[in-house]
């Protein structure tokens, strides 16, 4: 029995960020459009909205900062950026 065992990378489709920060920055700005239009969900609802586009602002300049730093070669660098 080997003592190591080689796992295969996922395919780049299912480890892009890009996806699922498009599909969440919609999702909250569409929530946002219907929560300042018709006033659902009492007071707090539009800043719940709001910080949750800033989330998703945050996460992609994450993701953009990391990618970035892979291109330069960073050390820190996240890996598998591509």
């Amino acid at each position: 029995m080997p003592d190591t065992v080689d796992i295969p990378e996922l395919p780049r489709a299912l480890r892009a960020p890009e996806p699922v920060i498009v599909v969440g920055m919609v999702a909250w700005l569409v929530a946002t459009v219907v929560v300042a239009v018709t006033d659902l969900g009492g007071g707090s609802a539009l800043e719940i909205c709001l910080v949750g586009l800033g989330v998703g602002l945050l996460g992609t300049t994450i993701v953009l900062v990391q990618r970035a730093g892979v291109r330069r070669g960073d050390r820190g660098a996240q890996e598998g950026l591509d």
